[in-house]
This record gives structure tokens, C-alpha cells and sequence, in this order.
């Protein structure tokens, strides 16, 4: 049975103000309709950021460990409906049951971190020049954070906006991508479940006109962006140009390099992963092998034969699920096509899979090119699906300088054996994230996040105890008596 939700506004479910109403449905049976969801127009949008800044200075003066109980309570909410929500995103977004109930469990261990997290914000006393003075800074709340989500980590990209700000006793608007909200409207059915007082967190459902009327509006003090570069970009000068702090978190174009020292079954191992995991689309998926020349051709054989024993099909049941839309999936194969004609050699996939199970589901084989020159599109462009271009090299040098000649800066790994090469690696790659024999995607929910270049406005960093920071202001006492 088809779901129908409302946006969040004040502590109440509402319809939107519009009357209208979207559909999403199933990347693996696009004919199946998973949830009905309310239009919000800017009038939603004003009444949602209207409570959220009423309900500001109340927020603010929470003790932090009663807002970390409520954050503790809302985690917990969560775990009891697991399996529903791991359910509800391999139907929206397609990820495998194994992928959505692994973001899941990130999402619910984001809340319980910053729910102890609250606890520690009371600044820090430092030593003042003359005897009589108390000196010290304590952390205040910015006011009304307007949060703006993407589709591929519908649960825990949310969450990891969300949870901090919340800890801080900042109040929040969120606008969650229109392809798969519904994970994202769990966060807040957990928290009013909690008892989070109303206004201080709300959600609408909208297309993203609306989010640019929550980055230009005045009550909003602070805007947190993911997804694309260039809507990142633009989300970034309309809120600095209105007086905002932002911090934009964007795309990537992240290599793997595969020294010579390296064991090229191992390596493959790694890309593939990294590369064809949650079906490519992740910010920080591999999508340039550079491959030392002495390791290359058995490197290759690997990673095809790795590509080609991935079983493709619905999320619920294989090893990798659909593209979320048609239009994904149709830039994918277009950067394919893309690829071929600039004189790459494809070795592995490239096509749509046929047969029974896959109906009209959005499916795209794991796909590998080799013979790619550092300046073809399909080594300098996001694709955003499973394809992943092996660039040749001659030595480490002309490795980390073909990693390091592209316009993003979010993961970059290494495969070696070398200890030296890999310290090497990481102090040269021009990459907000370094790995050592480690795929690009992965993260720690308990350190800083975030990119350099084009993948980041470098400005703020997310997750982690650092994560608190965009959501408040340092302020310094001196008190003298």
C-alpha cells in the first residue's frame, strides 16, 4: 500500500499549502509507486522557517544534555523501525538491502554521537595575563540553519546535517531531495516521537525553488548544502550574498592509485568496490583507476573479472541495485557513448542488462575503459554511475600528477606496499579525504568530512565534533572581579 506524507511544520503534520502532491516510485519497477508526497510552494517554506526562528531562543537556552536526550531518544526510534527504513530506501533510492540497511545504521549512530556530543559544547577557560581575570568562550547556537539534502544518502546525509545542528541548539528547515524523501522525513517522525519541542526542526517536500527561497530568506542564518557543483556553487553565492554562512559539499572525481608495489587482485578489489558500490553514485566513488604500467594488464584482469561477477538486479535480492531515475541512468550511458568516441576501449559492460528480472528498471552494467588519457570528458567529468576509467602511468610521480589534475579534491586512495610512497601519497594528493589501501568511499561518522577544489567551498567541515562548528558562534568572556 501506497505511503502519503505530510511536511513538518511546527510540531504538526500539514499538507501543503498548494493543495498539489508528487509520486515516487521504485528505480527497479518504475511502474510501482512507493509514497505520495505534498508540493510545497514558498508559503510552506515561510511558515516552516517562521517557526523554526520562533522557536530559536528557547531552543538556544535547552540545557545541551536535555537536547542530547531528546537526540538520544530519536536514535533510538530509529533502530526500532530498522528494518522498515532500510526497506523504504532500497524501494526509493534503490540501493541494496545490505547498502540501505548499512546508511540506516549510520543514520541512527550520527544521532546517538551528537546526542553525547551536546553534553561537551561549554567552550573552553584560558589562561588570562593578570590575576583577576576569568577567562573563557562559550558556544552559541547561530539561529536558523536551512538544510538542503540529495537524493544518494537520503537517511544519512540528513542526519549528519541535522543531528549537529540540533546539539547546538540551532533550529532547523530542511528541504530533502524530491526523488527520495521519505528516509529523510523518518528523522523528523523520530524526533517528534522524542519530544522535540515544536518548531525547532522542520521538513517540506519541494522542488528546488524552494530551497532557493530558504537560501535568500531573511530569518535564515545559515545555509548547509550537498549535491551537485553547480547548484552547490549557485546555493553558495546567493547565501553569502544575503549575508549568510554556508558551507556547499559537492562532487568528485576520485582516483585510485595502484603503485607497482601493489597486488593488482587486491587493487581491483578495492576499485571495484569503491567504484561500483551503492551502483556508483556516491560523491565519493572511484572513477579513474591510475595504474602503474608493470601492473596494469593484470590489474585489468581483475577488475573486469570483478565487474563481471557482480549480479545486477532489485535492491532487495543482488548485489547491485538500479540508477534512481531515467535521467541517471541515461547520463550514464551517455558518458559511455562519450567515452567510446574519444578512443577509450571498453572491456567491460557499457549496456543495459536484458532479461526478465529487470523489467523497465533503471539497470546499467558495471562498466570499466581502459586506454584513457588524463584529458579525455570521461577522466575529468562526474559520471555518477558505475564506470570507472584506467589511466596508464609510468612511475608514482606521474601518478599523483594525473590524481591531482582534476577539478574536484573530495577522496583520492592508494593501493601500495611501499610505506614510504603511501606518507608520500597523501601529502602531495590534492583530496579533502586520504586513504592508504582503502576504497574512496567510506566514511567515519566521528571525523571531519569534506572536499578542496570544486568538491567543496572549503569553508566548513562536516561530521565529527568539527561538525558543530558551522552550527555555532564562539563568544569570549572576560570576567574580571
Amino acid at each position: 500500500m501506497t505511503r502519503t506524507y505530510r511536511n513538518y511544520v511546527d510540531g504538526e503534520w500539514r499538507d501543503s499549502t498548494t493543495g498539489e502532491t508528487f509520486d515516487t516510485t521504485n528505480p527497479a519497477a518504475p511502474g510501482e509507486v512507493v509514497a505520495t508526497y505534498p508540493a510545497a510552494g514558498d508559503e510552506d517554506a515561510e511558515a516552516a522557517i517562521r517557526a523554526a526562528d520562533e522557536a530559536a531562543d528557547e531552543w538556544a537556552a535547552t540545557p545541551g544534555p536535555e537536547r542530547g536526550a531528546i537526540l538520544r531518544r530519536a536514535a533510538a526510534n530509529l533502530a526500532d523501525r530498522k528494518e522498515e527504513l532500510t526497506a523504504l530506501l532500497t524501494a526509493e533510492e534503490g540501493k541494496t538491502h545490505a547498502e540501505a540497511g548499512g546508511e540506516v545504521q549510520r543514520a541512527i549512530d550520527i544521532f546517538y554521537y551528537f546526542a553525547e556530543q551536546a553534553r561537551d559544547l561549554a567552550g573552553e577557560r584560558k589562561a588570562a595575563s593578570g590575576p583577576d581575570t576569568n577567562l573563557y568562550t562559550r558556544e552559541e547556537p547561530i539561529g536558523v540553519a536551512a538544510l538542503i539534502t540529495p537524493w544518494n544518502y537520503p537517511i544519512a546525509i540528513p542526519a549528519w546535517k541535522l543531528a549537529p545542528a540540533l546539539a547546538t541548539g540551532t533550529t532547523a528547515v530542511m528541504k530533502p531531495a524530491s526523488v527520495a524523501p521519505g528516509p529523510a522525513l523518518a528523522l523528523f517522525e523520530a524526533l517528534d516521537e522524542a519530544g522535540l519541542p515544536d518548531g525547532v526542526a522542520n521538513v517540506v517536500t519541494a522542488s528546488g525553488s524552494t530551497g532557493a527561497y530558504m537560501t535568500e530568506h531573511e530569518a535564515v542564518d545559515a545555509v548547509s548544502f550537498t549535491g551537485s557543483t553547480v547548484v552547490g556553487e549557485q546555493v553558495y553565492e546567493t547565501a553569502v550574498e544575503h549575508g549568510k554562512r554556508a558551507q556547499c559539499e559537492m562532487g568528485g572525481k576520485n582516483p585510485t592509485v595502484v603503485s607497482d608495489t601493489a597486488d593488482p587482485a587486491e587493487a581491483a578489489e578495492i576499485v571495484a568496490a569503491g567504484a561500483f558500490g551503492v551502483t556508483g553514485q556516491a560523491c565519493t566513488a572511484c572513477s579513474r583507476a591510475v595504474v602503474h604500467e608493470d601492473v596494469h594488464d593484470e590489474f585489468v584482469d581483475e577488475l573486469v573479472a570483478a565487474a563481471e561477477g557482480i549480479e545486477i538486479g532489485p535492491g532487495d535480492e543482488y548485489d547491485m541495485g538500479p540508477q534512481v531515475t531515467e535521467s541517471e541512468l541515461e547520463g550514464t550511458l551517455d558518458y559511455i557513448d562519450v567515452a567510446a568516441n574519444e578512443g577509450a576501449e571498453l572491456v567491460a559492460g557499457g549496456g543495459q542488462p536484458a532479461g526478465d528480472r529487470f523489467g523497465d528498471g533503471y539497470y546499467v552494467e558495471p562498466t570499466v575503459f581502459t586506454g584513457v588519457e588524463r584529458d579525455f570528458r570521461i577522466a575529468q567529468e562526474e559520471v555518477f554511475g558505475p564506470v570507472v576509467a584506467v589511466i596508464e602511468v609510468s612511475d608514482f610521480d606521474e601518478a599523483v600528477d594525473v590524481a591531482n589534475d582534476s577539478d574536484y579534491g573530495l577522496s583520492a586512495s592508494i593501493v601500495t606496499d611501499d610505506h614510504t610512497e603511501a606518507n608520500r601519497f597523501v601529502e602531495d594528493v590534492e583530496a579533502g579525504v586520504a586513504k592508504v589501501n582503502d576504497k574512496t568511499t567510506g566514511l567515519e561518522l566521528h571525523v571531519p568530512f569534506g572536499g578542496v577544489k570544486d568538491s567543496s567551498t572549503e569553508t566548513w567541515r562536516e561530521q565529527g565534533a568539527t561538525g558543530m562548528d558551522f552550527y555555532t558562534i564562539t563568544q569570549t568572556v572576560y570576567d574580571s572581579f
